[in-house]
């Protein structure tokens, strides 16, 4: 497994709603969900995301924009010339009933079998998908990512996207969980695309996917945290010496292979002990230890707190 994919598993759109929105100008959208991410991607027309800072970020057809959620923010579809106040909007996908929104009226289950009628020379159509998290995991994802991401795509992206949206509820039987997999599908694939924009910019552990040397020692490690790794059996890995492996390692990633292997094993235990059917023995042996005593030490040096304590505080 790969470090994107390992994060990603603590992230998904289970039990989340996708919404379609066809509006016309003047328009203000309220995000009311307040989840890890939310993806709004402009089939036609266009807007401005305004976060809680007052930022602003044009998306334009095309456009995806991945916002981390955790303070309110807004979309503005402005007509410069309209003569009347905008028109406001609250959205939350994360609804009891499923499949909803809530004061979007063009945004309900039924709106999105019409979405190939639509008239689109005057109208933003627009899809949002919001995420749920499960755990910790995904946390360093976060950290990696800027508080909005846009990635372009062409016109045949929207239409499939669009199309697709449209078969997964005009067909009842298994709609949520298609729907489900749409937004993973997308989630994905955009973070994909970004982050390989970004060239050097990017995570050290998501470039170290693309060295051959150090790419297979990621996924060996991310695959098989609870290993007796050392420094020889990740060289052994990648098919390269010892010592050439430790210094291109160190040099991709920023730290020596077995201290990115320790915090790796320290971010798994976090998760695990989110879990209180667990013990703490269990957890030492999935993540590598051969004894909890050891592993107890090992999280503390790393997270300033025991793993009886840690696992306190969440529940506290």
């Amino acid at each position: 497994m790969d470090p994107l994919s390992s994060l990603l598993s603590g992230i998904r759109a289970d039990g989340s709603v996708l919404a379609h929105a066809v509006l016309r100008a003047p328009w203000t959208i309220h995000f009311a969900d307040r989840a890890p991410l939310i993806m709004v991607c402009v089939l036609r027309g266009g807007g401005t995301l305004v976060l809680a800072d007052g930022s602003r970020t044009p998306l334009t057809a095309g456009d995806t924009a991945i916002i981390q959620a955790g303070e309110p923010f807004r979309l503005d579809g402005i007509d410069e010339v309209a003569d009347r106040p905008p028109v406001e909007y609250e959205l939350s996908c994360f609804v009891p009933d499923g499949f909803g929104t809530v004061d979007l009226s063009c945004a309900t289950t039924e709106s999105i079998e019409l979405i190939a009628e639509a008239d689109a020379q005057e109208e933003t159509s627009l899809i949002v998908g919001a995420y749920r998290a499960a755990g910790r995991r995904h946390e360093r994802l976060l950290r990696a990512l800027p508080p909005v991401m846009v990635v372009a795509a062409d016109v045949d992206v929207c239409t499939w996207l669009e199309e697709s949206a449209a078969e997964a509820v005009r067909h009842s039987a298994g709609s949520q969980a298609m729907m489900d997999r749409l937004l993973d599908w997308a989630l994905v694939c955009n973070l994909r695309t970004w982050l390989a924009a970004q060239q050097h910019c990017a995570p050290s552990w998501y470039r170290g996917m693309a060295d051959p040397v150090v790419g297979p020692a990621l996924e060996a490690i991310h695959a098989k945290p609870y290993e007796r790794w050392t420094v020889a059996s990740l060289a052994a890995e990648a098919a390269v010496s010892r010592a050439l492996f430790a210094k291109r390692f160190t040099e991709v990633i920023g730290e020596p292979p077995l201290t990115y292997l320790t915090e790796w094993r320290m971010a798994e235990a976090e998760e695990l002990l989110a879990d209180p059917t667990r013990s703490v023995a269990q957890v030492a042996t999935t993540v590598g230890y051969s004894d909890a005593f050891g592993f107890s030490a090992a999280f503390k040096r790393s997270r300033g707190s025991s793993p009886t304590e840690f696992r306190a505080a969440l529940v506290g």
